[in-house]
C-alpha cells in the first residue's frame, strides 16, 4: 500500500493512482514487493528537523528515507521529500513533475538498497532514475 501525506505545506499530489501504479511497476521490475510505503511531502524546515534529529545532518536537503522493512524482498518504508526543493530545483533542472517524480523514484531506490555516496554509486542511481523517468 503506497500512501501520499502533506506536513507543513500546501500541496496535493495529482494522478495519485498513476503515481501509484508506476512506483509498484518500478519496484517489481527491482524484484520487490511495495508492503506500506508512506511519501510525506513537507517544507525545508520540516526535512531539516527530521535531518536533525534522526540522522544528526545540519543540512537542507531534498529527501531522507527510512527503511523499516524486515524482509529484503518487501519495500516498506517513509520517505519525506521537500516540496521546497522541488520547486528550486524545477526552476534549475526541469519542470515541477519531473523533478517530484525523480525524488519519489530516487527514495523508491533507496529502499530498493541502492545507494548514491560514492561516485559510481550516485552514477548507478542517477542511470536508475532516468531509466524509470523514461518508462513513465
Amino acid at each position: 500500500m503506497i500512501s501520499f501525506h502533506t506536513e507543513d505545506v500546501s500541496f496535493k499530489l495529482q494522478d495519485k493512482i498513476k503515481h501509484k501504479q508506476w512506483l509498484q511497476a518500478v519496484a517489481k521490475e527491482e524484484q520487490k514487493k511495495i508492503g506500506e510505503l508512506n511519501y510525506v511531502f513537507c517544507s525545508d524546515s520540516y526535512l531539516l528537523e527530521i535531518n536533525q534529529n534522526y540522522l544528526q545532518h545540519d543540512t537542507y536537503t531534498d529527501i531522507v528515507t527510512f527503511d523499516n522493512s524486515d524482509d529484503p524482498k518487501i519495500i516498506e518504508g517513509d520517505i519525506f521529500i521537500s516540496y521546497d526543493r522541488i520547486l528550486e530545483n524545477a526552476q534549475k533542472f526541469g519542470t515541477e513533475e519531473s523533478e517530484l517524480q525523480r525524488v519519489m523514484v530516487h527514495g523508491l531506490l533507496h529502499l530498493c538498497g541502492y545507494k548514491d555516496k560514492a561516485k559510481a554509486d550516485k552514477d548507478q542511481m542517477t542511470n536508475k532514475e532516468n531509466y524509470y523517468l523514461a518508462k513513465r
